[in-house]
Order: C-alpha cells, then structure tokens, then sequence
C-alpha cells in the first residue's frame, strides 16, 4: 500500500505483471498521436499561499509574503483573456492555506468569505461572467468540495506527482501519495472531467513511476473521470536542485505512460517544459493550456511558446493542430463533438451547474466552444 493511503481508505492494487510490462515498454511499442490538441486559456494564480512545502515548488511564498487576487483583479485578467479568445481560465493556487497565513484568512474576512474554497468559487463565478470556462487545479479537495466546485468548473484537476515516499516532500507539512489518490478518487466520486499527472525527477525509481501511472489507471477504471494524464519533468529552479530528466528518460516515461492508459485518456506534453518534438512519436497528442496573455505562474522561469511554435511542433511531427476546450471531447454532449469522433463517449452526465448554460450561451464568443470542441474553429493568428 502506498504511503497515506491506509489513513484515506484507498484501496488500488497494482499488479506486478503489469508493472514488469510497464517497465518492459519503450518508444517503439506505442504509436505516435494522430492529432495534437491545445487548450487557449488566461493563467489566474488566486493565491501562492500553500500548506505544503515541496523542496522544488518556486509557486508558493512564505507567510506575509504570499499574494492573493482581489475580485476585481480576477475580473481583469479574465476580461484579457476573453478579448484575445480564450476558451479556458485557469484558476491555480497553493493548497488550502492553513491558520499560518494569517493574513490570506484576514483579507478573506473582510470579503466575506469563510474560506479559500468560498473564494474560489466566486472566482469561477467571475469567469463564467467573463465567458470563460473554468479549469481549477486547487490541491487535495473533498467530495463535498467537489460537488459544490463543480458547478462553476468545466474540468478539474491535480497531480499525483508520485506514489513514492520521496525526500521533496519531506518535512512537518509533508503531502503524501494517499491524500492525492485520496483526491483522484474524490474526483471520480464526484463525476468532475479530471485532469492529474506525473512529475519526473524528484527522487522517484522507474517501479515507482509504473506504479504511479498504474494507480492513476485504476482509478480511471473506476469512475471513469480522468481526460488526460500529464507527463512533466521537474525544473531546475531557485529553490531546487534536482536536475531535469534526460530526453531518453523522458521518452521511455512518456511511452509507459500511453501504454499504462485507455485510448480514451490523453497523455499532455508542457511544451514549455519538456522536450515535445522527441517525444511526438511516443504517443504524446495534448500540449495542454497554453496563454498568449499570462506567464506559466507555476513555472515562471520557462515561457509560453506562440502558437507559431505551437505548429512548428506539430508539422515536425506531420500530424494536426487543434484547439480544444478545458473539458475533452468524450465527455461533452453530441453537439460539441465532431462529425467524425470514434471515442468512446463517457457515460451520463459530467456537466454540472452554470456550465451546460455557459457552453451553449452565444451571446459572448458566439458559438465559438462549439467550433473547437467540434475542431470547426481555425486556430487563432
């Protein structure tokens, strides 16, 4: 069992013939994409503060130092991206600050509001109002909050990173891999369109990396609720001194990772982190949400490349380049899908409150969500 996950309850059993298959898997046993996809989206990083401490995490600030958008802060970089079309705002922020940022819990106060999970949801409110769609990678959640958060997100999401015990998790505000499998199965309980991932490089083995995708599979297996699985190498940084992962390292994890998964799920390259033309042919086909207006909050050092670069990838490769929503395609009504889509359809409902209303209001892009989920929509210059 893997660290924490006796405390939540969860359960997953991988097996050992398939954790030798994963190991056993190189590039040349997948097959490369067919197609690559984008979500357009403005970057909105509520707050930096975090409970947590990861020895390679540049995104969190100390108490007092920690920032926190205000309303009307949220509204403006929402209106931004609206203006220069995006489809997706996603929302980013430490997990749930504990009373150690007193001055978060003090600034919420005088918003009303009880919570960052409270201000959270005004936050999407903000760019529903806006016309965007709503991504959130919040931290580790509950159902509960699940169930209340998803009536204003199209999609959700949060890495797993690892299911190993590892040292950059280390300290008295450790995350373990029970409460983030913990959250994936919140999620699925939840029936949220769910996006989570591995993080390579930090201090994890191979076993652990199958075992990691491996969990994420049987979860899906599950509820059926993950969209895609993010495949990230760690970055050298202000406050890390882990070394990047080596291209072949990074194309054999890639490669385990597509073998690991359904067809149905994606496996997500950063294009600003990892190095995504050697790894076209191992399966890769999301390049994930890319800003033509915001910086990547989370890694700062490592800039968006322009959408120019962004088809410069995918004619190296000689497949398309697609637009989509925060919310992939199988689990979007008939009308958003394309003509010619033979995925497998997720079963019943995952669209919840405001967003089957937002999707389908004309008034702001006109039908523009329908033309990208249907890749009727030409790309933006």
């Amino acid at each position: 069992m893997f660290p924490g996950a006796e405390e939540y309850g969860v359960e997953i059993e991988v097996a050992e013939r398939e954790v030798e298959r994963l190991l056993s898997v190189t590039p040349d046993d997948v097959d490369a994409a067919p197609e690559l996809t984008f979500a357009r989206n403005v970057f909105v990083p509520l707050t930096t503060a975090c409970r947590y401490t990861c020895s390679y995490c540049t995104y969190y600030d100390v108490p007092g130092e920690a920032s926190l958008l205000s309303p009307e802060e949220v509204r403006e970089r929402c209106r931004v991206g609206a203006d220069a079309g995006c489809t997706e705002a996603l929302f980013t922020f430490g997990d749930k600050p504990d009373d150690r940022y007193t001055g978060i819990h003090e600034q919420l106060t005088e918003w009303g509001y009880d919570s960052i999970v409270d201000y959270h949801e005004r936050a999407c409110e903000i760019a529903l109002e806006e016309g965007l769609l709503p991504h959130s990678n919040p931290g580790d959640l509950t159902e509960a909050e699940f169930r209340r958060l998803r009536d204003v997100n199209a999609s959700m999401g949060v890495m797993l990173e690892t299911t190993a015990d590892v040292d950059a998790h280390a300290g008295s505000r450790r995350k373990t891999p029970g409460q983030r499998l913990n959250t994936i199965r919140a999620a699925g309980e939840a029936r949220v369109p769910f996006t989570t991932g591995i993080l390579v490089g930090i201090g994890e083995g191979w076993r652990d990396r199958a075992e990691s995708l491996l969990s994420i599979r049987a979860l899906h297996e599950r509820y059926g609720h993950v969209q895609e699985v993010i495949v990230q190498p760690v970055t050298p940084n202000e406050r890390s001194d882990f070394e990047g992962p080596t291209t072949g390292t990074m194309r054999r994890v890639t490669a385990m990772a597509r073998a690991a998964l359904p067809d149905g799920v994606s496996v997500q390259s950063p294009p600003n982190l990892a190095p995504v033309r050697d790894l076209l042919d191992c399966g890769v086909d999301d390049l994930g949400g890319v800003s033509p207006v915001t910086d990547d909050y989370i890694n700062p050092e490592y800039a968006w490349p322009a959408l120019d670069e962004l088809r410069e990838i995918a004619n190296s490769g000689g497949v398309p380049l697609h637009e989509r929503l925060p919310t992939h395609e199988r689990f979007l009504p008939a009308r958003y899908r394309r003509a010619g889509f033979d995925g497998d359809p997720a079963p019943g409902r995952w669209l919840h409150g405001r967003i089957p209303e937002a999707l389908a209001d004309e008034s702001v892009h006109g039908d523009r969500f329908r033309g990208v989920a249907r890749r009727d929509a030409p790309l933006p210059v």
